[in-house]
């Protein structure tokens, strides 16, 4: 049976992956209904709708992500530690999600607020798998 850090693991990859498709296909209608021209685009979206920015961005946030918290994840798997990481990976992964959807829906102070609080609990995770983890390893 797979452990809940190789499901979280794939379920961040998937979800950074989905991000981008979502992306590339509103991209691709503009530039299909001619609202847009293909080479208008700027990668962090700054010449597009505030939707797209924050796309960009949420997007942005989980590339960024993902060789820390999946790395950590992997070094977990690789050296059959899940069992350090096995118990707040759900929490880590709703917590990112969280972060993202915040990230699309809003920039206001409140959304801001609550977009870090989500960030801030998968650094206090990251953190406590980084220190059982290498306790682990080095023991």
């Amino acid at each position: 049976m797979n452990s809940p850090t190789i499901i979280v693991l794939t379920f961040f990859v998937v979800w950074a992956l989905f991000l981008l498709v979502l992306m590339e296909v509103i991209r691709a209608k503009l530039v299909l209904s001619r609202e847009f021209p293909a080479n208008g685009f700027s990668p962090d979206n700054a010449n597009q709708s505030p939707f797209m920015q924050r796309l960009a961005r949420a997007h942005a946030n989980c590339v960024e992500g993902l060789p820390i918290f999946g790395g950590l994840m992997l070094v977990a798997i690789v050296t059959a530690q899940t069992a350090v990481t096995d118990p707040l990976a759900y929490v880590f992964l709703a917590a990112r999600l969280a972060q993202s959807l915040i990230h699309l829906l809003s920039v206001s102070a409140m959304a801001v607020t609550l977009r870090f609080s989500a960030f801030a609990v998968q650094l206090v995770i990251a953190i406590f798998w980084s220190y059982a983890l290498l306790q682990s390893l080095l023991a």
